[in-house]
C-alpha cells in the first residue's frame, strides 16, 4: 500500500540537527551511557579527523588508459557502478558534517541510529546482505557459509606479476600499496599489452580499494585484498562493504579513526 506522507507529516516535529535535539529530547541521553561516544563530546572535531582522504591524482588518468576488453571484464564482474565513479572520483566531494550528524547518532552496541522519539536501525535488506542470505528463497548451508583460508597476498598478486621487486613494492606490513599497482596497469596499457584479465584484475584492486574500502591514502588491508580478489570468482562482497561501513561508523561514533 502507497503511504501519503502528508498524512503524518504534522505530526513529526521538526529536527534541527543532534547538537540542539540533545538538549530537548531524554532519548538521546542512552548514547551518553557509552563510554567515549562522540554526543558526550560535543567539542571533538573527528572529520576530517584522523584520517586524510586526499584526491588520487594517478586513478583518473590510469582508467582512460584500459583497454576495452578490460573495461568489459569489470563490466561482468559488476563493477560498473564503482567504475563510473571511479572515473568521475575529482567531482565527489565528501559532506564532512553529515558524516558527523550520523557518527553522533550511531548506537555501536546496537548498531542502530537513535534520533530524536524514535530509533532506526539497520534495513532487513542490508541484514540479508551481511549474513549472506538469499533474499527470496531458502539457503542451503554450502551456499551461504564461507571457509575462511590464511591470506597470502603475494598469491593473489602473483597473477598480476611474478617480479620480486614489484611485489615489494606493492606490499608493506599488512597493506597493499595502490601507486605501484597503477604504475603497472599504465605500464601495460602503454605498452598495448594483452593481458585485459590481469589488467582488469589489478584496476579492481585500485578502483575498489578507493571507492569501498578508503581506509587511508593509496592503501588496503591485506583482508579487503582477499575480498577483491573473490569478485572475479563470481562471489558477492555486499556484507563485507557493509560491514566495513558500519565498523567505520562505530569507530568515528567512539571518537576514533573514519573510515569506510
Amino acid at each position: 500500500m502507497k503511504r501519503s506522507y502528508s498524512a503524518f507529516a504534522e505530526d513529526i516535529p521538526p529536527y534541527s540537527g543532534p547538537k540542539a535535539a540533545r538538549e530537548s529530547y531524554a532519548d538521546l541521553k542512552q548514547l551518553s551511557a557509552i563510554p567515549g561516544h562522540i554526543y558526550t563530546r560535543p567539542g571533538l572535531k573527528i572529520l576530517p579527523g584522523h584520517r586524510r582522504f586526499s584526491k588520487v591524482p594517478w586513478l583518473v588518468p590510469m582508467l582512460e588508459l584500459l583497454p576495452p576488453s578490460s573495461i568489459g571484464q569489470l563490466k561482468e564482474w559488476g563493477l560498473s557502478t564503482v567504475f563510473v565513479l571511479a572515473k568521475n572520483y575529482n567531482k565527489l566531494v565528501h559532506v564532512w558534517e553529515s558524516v558527523t550528524a550520523m557518527a553522533e547518532l550511531w548506537h555501536p552496541q546496537t548498531n542502530s541510529f537513535i534520533f530524536p522519539e524514535f530509533e532506526a536501525t539497520i534495513l532487513l535488506e542490508e541484514l540479508e546482505i551481511l549474513l549472506g542470505l538469499p533474499r527470496y528463497q531458502r539457503g542451503e548451508e554450502l551456499t551461504i557459509s564461507y571457509t575462511v583460508e590464511q591470506i597470502n597476498s603475494w598469491s593473489i598478486l602473483a597473477y598480476i606479476t611474478t617480479k620480486k621487486n614489484d611485489l615489494y613494492s606493492m606490499t608493506s606490513g599488512m597493506h597493499v600499496h595502490l601507486l605501484p599497482i597503477s604504475q603497472w596497469i599504465t605500464s601495460q596499457c602503454k605498452r598495448k599489452t594483452t593481458n585485459y584479465t590481469a589488467i582488469a584484475k589489478a584496476t579492481a584492486i585500485c578502483i575498489c580499494g578507493i571507492i569501498l574500502f578508503p581506509e587511508s591514502d593509496g592503501a588496503i588491508s591485506f583482508g579487503n585484498l582477499s575480498i577483491i580478489d573473490s569478485i572475479s570468482e563470481g562471489m558477492k562482497i555486499g556484507q563485507a562493504i557493509l560491514g566495513f561501513l558500519y565498523a567505520g561508523l562505530t569507530s568515528a561514533a567512539l571518537g576514533g579513526p573514519f573510515y569506510g
